[in-house]
């Protein structure tokens, strides 16, 4: 607790600093005023707990300085210090608050005993102050988690008194990126706190054990977007949101609707399994329509991918069958079955592959791993991209067990894979596992043979097409960009005229000019 000290004299003030222990009642002198335009100066800006004040200061004397901090929402105790007993003087004092009028010379016995009945007062204020909190917290979260589920009674309730009063609402759950309860998870709400917003911006709040965010008003969902288009795309390593997994519901302009933005969050937390490789946010506009989905788990489905992928394989069809998985992937992002179903169909698919080949090549040692082995990892895989790489990474294992294509073939396919994937994150170290090859092996001899670098080859098609959307579409450039596989539209401008020798706006006018 804290203790100011306002006397005109310096002695006094010297004197009251000693006079009694402040250490040993639990104060600490925070600052002085010689006068009282000084004195309420410091009594506003230092909020001191208590105020030792001498009622005859030159300026505000003390009794106005008492009555103006008062009136600006001073909470903190007063004893005041007169040189003259006036009963007039004592009851003005005790009618603006003030808790004890001593005269002076100060006794101080009297001034330690006022002081210990002040402290007493303040720590039994403090403590009914966070015993009021906690109940208000906790009634508070009871009346949120009814608003979430549409059990409020809205018209008992003072919107105004509880917070809630906003223009717009959203849902927004978060929890741990990894899923796994051995990584650390940052808490968002402290995030949010750290990045500027506050209790009058958003609401955090535990609901059937998740981590809910209820946010409040248009500058709190601005702040968050803002928040997450700096970040999202590419959350750096090691930092708070690279933790993170978000799930936004939608916005709501009134509190009736928030169960509404609730079901939401609750239904892309489910769809958390067809997320991208570092997808950390869900939207409703990741939900697919309601009209496009269908059962997909069927055993004449699986015997359907069991084929493709078995013939692909004994042909050594590596674009088929990158095609026919990422068709896979997109069929079971618009599957209705539960998840537990779609686990099993994959694992399904897989064993039927296997035992085909393996009855077709049963007098080659082909590296199987066992059944088991299969299904505990299909198993504990979190997302279905991970899936859909470890059948990539199976079949070109049991492909090249089988035989070895010629290196004009896997360039071929490479070649096709660039022209249907361009708009794609392409790295040669990521795609040459795929076909079989070392990835400084495979760029050598794709160099040999088309007489450029992959990443040249890349950026050669990537411009190409480019070029096709500058002249026959309206769409921006940075859309272009994004269109082609620049995520980065100034690295887009620098490719662009390197291979063009015109910046994108240049050569559309150019072209725009030629057609008419």
């Amino acid at each position: 607790m804290n203790v100011l000290i306002a006397d005109d004299e310096s002695i006094v003030r010297q004197g009251l600093h000693y006079i009694i222990d402040w250490q040993a009642l639990g104060f600490t002198i925070c600052g002085e005023a010689a006068a009282g335009d000084e004195a309420l100066e410091k009594i506003l800006s230092l909020q001191p707990d208590l105020v030792l004040m001498d009622i005859r200061m030159p300026g505000l004397s003390g009794i106005q300085v008492v009555e103006q901090s008062r009136s600006r929402q001073f909470h903190g105790k007063f004893i005041i210090l007169s040189g003259v007993s006036d009963f007039q003087y004592a009851q003005t004092a005790i009618r603006c608050g003030v808790e004890y009028y001593l005269t002076k010379p100060i006794d101080e016995e009297e001034l330690e005993d006022a002081v210990c009945t002040v402290r007493d007062a303040i720590q039994k204020e403090q403590k009914e102050t966070c015993a009021l909190n906690r109940y208000r917290e906790k009634a508070k979260d009871t009346i949120l988690r009814d608003l979430l589920v549409g059990k409020a009674d809205l018209t008992t309730l003072d919107l105004h008194d509880l917070g809630l009063q906003a223009d717009i609402y959203q849902v927004i759950l978060y929890e741990n990126y990894d899923q796994e309860p051995f990584h650390n998870t940052w808490d968002f709400a402290d995030i949010l706190r750290v990045t500027g917003q506050d209790s009058q911006t958003f609401e955090a709040v535990r609901f059937q054990e998740k981590n809910l965010i209820l946010l409040k008003g248009s500058l709190a969902v601005r702040q968050l977007q803002k928040l997450w288009e700096h970040y999202a795309h590419s959350p750096q390593k090691g930092s708070p949101l690279d933790s993170l997994f978000l799930a936004c519901g939608r916005q709501v302009s009134r509190l009736e609707e928030l169960p509404r933005s609730l079901q939401d969050v609750i239904q892309l937390e489910k769809r958390r399994y067809f997320c991208e490789p570092n997808q950390h946010v869900l939207d409703i506009s990741c939900l697919p329509s309601a009209e496009t989905l269908h059962p997909v788990v069927q055993n004449a489905e699986v015997d359907h991918w069991k084929q493709l992928f078995s013939g692909y394989i004994q042909a050594h069809s590596r674009t088929q069958i990158i095609e026919t998985l990422q068709s896979l992937q997109e069929t079971l992002f618009h599957a209705s079955d539960p998840l537990s179903s779609i686990q099993y169909f994959l694992s399904d698919i897989y064993l039927q592959v296997k035992q085909d080949i393996a009855r077709a090549y049963s007098s080659i040692d082909i590296p199987f791993p066992s059944n088991a082995t299969v299904l505990s990892l299909l198993e504990s895989k979190c997302y279905l991209y991970e899936v859909i790489q470890f059948l990539a990474e199976q079949f070109e294992i049991w492909m090249n067990a089988i035989g070895s294509p010629s290196s004009d073939n896997v360039l071929d396919d490479l070649v096709y894979y660039i022209a249907h994937n361009y708009q794609e994150n392409l790295r040669l170290e990521t795609l040459a596992p795929l076909f079989g090859y070392n990835s400084s092996y495979l760029g050598k001899i794709f160099t040999k043979k088309f007489g450029d670098t992959f990443n040249a080859y890349v950026d050669k098609v990537r411009i190409r097409y480019a070029r096709e959307l500058l002249a026959e579409s309206s769409c921006k450039v940075y859309e272009i960009a994004e269109k082609v596989g620049y995520c980065n539209v100034d690295y887009f401008h620098k490719k662009f005229r390197k291979y063009v020798g015109l910046s994108p706006a240049e050569y559309r006018r150019q072209s725009q000019q030629k057609s008419s």
